[in-house]
């Protein structure tokens, strides 16, 4: 019999990574700010606009390298990428791949395909994304993904 698998829904997030972003693109706003203030007055308003909205554009990058998780829930998983976010049903994810030296987990999809799940990674801590990936790949197992 199985090992009982995570309660759901349970959600997969590089906090340390998530912490470290916040944290700079809030320093990055900051910093961008001040210097737009402190220009010489030679410097015109839309130069500090553009200063402004430097900081700004920094930051978007920043919660946008920010954006990756993993969220398993009774109907199947909502893989949050950098850019884009997909939701599969159970049935749909054959296989949960994360082998030394990967960056983070792929999932083996049943149309052929493979998807990064970029939010279980090693970032913060080799030993936590491993633990996830099992987890991950034990409710795939569970709930109607054909592991090989």
């Amino acid at each position: 019999m199985p090992a009982p698998a995570a309660t759901l829904p349970v959600t997969w997030a590089p906090r340390r990574n998530r912490v470290v972003l916040y944290t700079l693109c809030a320093v990055l706003v900051v910093l961008f700010s001040v210097l737009a203030v402190a220009l010489p007055e030679s410097w015109q308003f839309n130069d500090r606009a553009m200063m402004v909205g430097s900081g700004l554009l920094f930051a978007a990058v920043g919660l946008m390298l920010a954006r990756p998780k993993v969220v398993a829930d009774d109907a199947g998983l909502t893989v949050v990428n950098f850019v884009r976010s997909r939701r599969l049903s159970w049935a749909e994810v054959v296989r949960v791949n994360f082998r030394a030296g990967d960056p983070w987990v792929m999932l083996d999809l049943a149309d052929g395909t493979a998807l990064a799940a970029v939010g279980i990674q090693p970032g913060g801590g080799r030993e936590q994304a491993v633990a996830a990936a099992r987890t991950l790949r034990d409710l795939v197992e569970q709930r109607g993904g054909v592991q090989a």
